[in-house]
């Protein structure tokens, strides 16, 4: 899908040819950061349909799907796993340990993994990432560390819009759309 890809500089889309896994920070990038406190130990959180909506596609394809949060969020965790994340792991300050993790674990290079994140503790694994994503509104000197900043905000379709470019440099996003024009 052409009309996709031609909104990113060639550089990117070529980082993104590459790409088997998607690994994401939560707060800041599949919500807009906000925590709702209710006045009992309940806790609440916006994600963003479209992000969740592309996750299967991505798996489908043979893009692994993880995420590193600081925050330990029991909305957080049903949310991943609602979702099939490959793999997630929640309150961790360390996100760099658990990246090398996922190198380990799933076989991975380093050029092989998009990181998406907006604070911090993302800029090692911004750093350490063949595409290192931030949404617009990450803090301004994390965007120093990242290949790409996104057109979109924190929980507002960050997440979707590296996914489909994914996809789409990989010359399967087409494939996608094409699923859901066929009649069942």
């Amino acid at each position: 899908m052409q009309q996709v890809i031609k909104k990113f500089p060639e550089e990117i889309v070529q980082k993104a040819k590459k790409i088997r896994a998607i690994v994401t920070d939560v707060d800041g990038v599949l919500s807009n950061g906000g925590i709702i406190y209710d006045g009992g130990k309940e806790e609440w959180k916006q994600f963003n349909v479209k992000d969740g909506q592309i996750v299967r596609p991505l798996r489908e394809n043979a893009i692994i799907v993880a995420a590193i949060t600081g925050r330990n969020s029991p909305v957080v965790k049903r949310r991943l796993e609602e979702l099939n994340f490959d793999y997630h792991v929640h309150g961790r300050s360390d996100k760099i340990n658990y990246f090398e993790e996922i190198l380990s674990t799933f076989e991975l290079q380093s050029e092989e993994i998009c990181y998406i994140g907006d604070d911090l503790t993302d800029i090692p694994c911004l750093k350490a990432a063949g595409l290192g994503v931030c949404p617009e509104d990450a803090i301004e000197y994390v965007k120093y560390y990242a290949d790409f900043i996104s057109t979109k905000r924190g929980g507002e379709g960050v997440f979707r819009e590296i996914g489909d470019l994914i996809l789409a440099s990989q010359g399967n996003l087409e494939k996608v759309v094409q699923q859901y024009l066929v009649k069942k």
